[in-house]
């Protein structure tokens, strides 16, 4: 049986865990929004349509941000759409995704929604077709308490307080040629570089998130992030990072060590901010805001029966709903510790998305919610990752991946809270056929003298998924293997395993 061993040291730490790493994701975008967390027919619907089942796993899920409305929708959007008497409101072509926006929700209603799922607001601003003024007028209609033009016609339209939004994303994906609005590195860079400018004069208050690469595999990956960064270094507060994955068939144990090409994504855009940063008079920090990551079978999407014709336009399309398996939370899982791994440096996160696409949340129109197998890891992430993040090495086997040469069979991190006096170790277990023992060291850890609570996500098919017909075929697992004796804990770890030991 293979074995891996730790040291866990609250001397050595990584960085604070910001909250805004367990963000999530909401587009307008086939039935996140309509039939996802919108269905005013529904039997939980609340008094503004909103399934208060769905809000009740969003809570247990532990969601701290929602990017809102997009993702590539937002490159196409007028927001003053969204705004005013729902019956006046506009039908508009998505064409992101060749759908037909009703408009029923716009920001107020979505920040009504927010507000009940305990969650912080994160907008994106189009600066795909629209640019320097249509952000501030956005800015301004959420921010701006009373006595102008659009604060007004806010409380006029049912919200007397401004929202208040903090977290503002200056477009997006803006590298990528099937964005509306793609434009060069340099182009964008000084787009949004007034943008930033002119919305820290109307609320100097707000964080703003360039666009960086939207994925790793984009040819002008690096010589993007730096260009924008020339541009924008002393207007923004974070770069933007993508990344998305998926097994392919015959591969489980490459697609195991995904989180080692999130590791390097991570590390190359750090050095990229550095490296501007080195260039620049003064120490102003540029963080990292990973705004979108998860597992997305993207091929599944391209072989569906796209509805192409310009006549035909649906109204939230059943796209995107990719059904999780063992293996896939098990990744999430994995690209959730690489984000604490580096929480020096990314300090804002959302998994894409959170309701019906590639999501850990399931609705059926008229029917139940269920959580998806990715739910468990995240959820169980978010609520007990606390503190600081600690720098771990794991000793331990390595196999041979055709992507990513040689990964370690055995994944670790941990948190310690020196507060409330816990910590906390994620585990992965990446072997596909052998469980493996793992010992960490917590002696130096104050206060690790027992396991309170020890879970582990797998199944003897590590394929098996919740389904709308079997909701709960798949959950978390007592570990009873997990035990601390003589300032050392012991656990044994399934195959294709995801496992968090809380101990205090």
């Amino acid at each position: 049986m293979p074995h891996a061993s730790l040291t866990v040291d609250p001397s050595f730490v990584v960085g604070a865990v910001d909250r805004r790493l367990f963000g999530s994701f909401v587009e307008h975008l086939g039935r996140a929004v309509y039939d996802g967390i919108y269905e005013p027919a529904h039997a939980t619907a609340d008094e503004d349509g909103f399934r208060k089942d769905v809000i009740e796993l969003v809570r247990e899920l532990g969601v701290s941000t929602v990017r809102y409305p997009g993702g590539n929708f937002v490159s196409g959007y007028r927001w003053e759409d969204g705004v005013g008497p729902v019956a006046d409101r506009p039908r508009r072509l998505d064409l992101a995704w060749h759908s037909l926006e009703t408009n029923e929700i716009g920001l107020d209603e979505f920040a009504r929604w927010s507000a009940k799922a305990g969650t912080e607001l994160m907008l994106a601003v189009n600066l795909g077709t629209r640019g320097v003024q249509e952000a501030l007028d956005l800015l301004e209609y959420a921010n701006v308490r009373s006595g102008s033009t659009l604060a007004d016609l806010r409380v006029a339209n049912g919200t007397p307080d401004p929202h208040g939004v903090v977290l503002w994303c200056l477009g997006n994906e803006m590298d990528g040629p099937w964005q509306l609005g793609h434009r060069s590195a340099d182009d964008y860079g000084k787009l949004a570089a007034q943008t930033a400018r002119a919305m820290r004069q109307l609320d100097p208050g707000v964080r703003l998130i360039a666009c960086g690469s939207s994925n790793r595999q984009m040819p002008t990956f690096g010589a993007w992030e730096r260009t924008v960064l020339e541009h924008t270094y002393d207007e923004i507060d974070y770069l933007s990072c993508h990344a998305y994955y998926h097994e392919t068939p015959g591969d489980l144990p490459g697609f195991l060590a995904s989180p080692v090409d999130m590791d390097r994504f991570i590390e190359s855009v750090a050095a990229t901010i550095d490296h501007v940063r080195a260039l620049r008079p003064g120490r102003r920090r540029v963080d990292i805001s990973f705004d979108e990551w998860n597992v997305w079978y993207v091929d599944r999407y391209h072989d569906e029966d796209k509805v192409t014709d310009p006549q035909v336009w649906p109204v939230a399309p059943r796209i995107l709903e990719d059904s999780y398996t063992v293996a896939d939370a098990v990744v999430v899982g994995g690209l959730l510790m690489s984000l604490l791994r580096h929480a020096d440096r990314v300090t804002a996160a959302s998994m894409a998305q959170l309701v019906n696409v590639i999501a850990p949340i399931m609705t059926e129109p008229g029917g139940p919610s269920w959580r998806q197998t990715t739910f468990f890891p995240f959820a169980t992430t978010s609520r007990l990752a606390r503190g600081e993040t600690l720098s771990v090495s794991v000793a331990g086997p390595t196999y041979s991946t055709a992507a990513y040469g040689d990964v370690p069979l055995v994944d670790a991190v941990a948190t310690h809270d020196a507060a409330a006096g816990s910590t906390a170790v994620f585990l992965v277990n990446r072997s596909v056929d052998a469980s493996a023992t793992v010992s960490v060291d917590v002696s130096r850890a104050p206060g690790a003298t027992s396991v309170a609570e020890a879970v582990t996500l797998w199944d003897d098919d590590p394929h098996a998924r919740n389904t709308l017909d079997q909701p709960n075929r798949v959950g978390l697992r007592p570990t009873p293997s997990a035990v601390v004796d003589g300032g050392e804990l012991r656990v044994t770890l399934p195959p294709v395993s995801w496992t968090a030991v809380s101990l205090g």
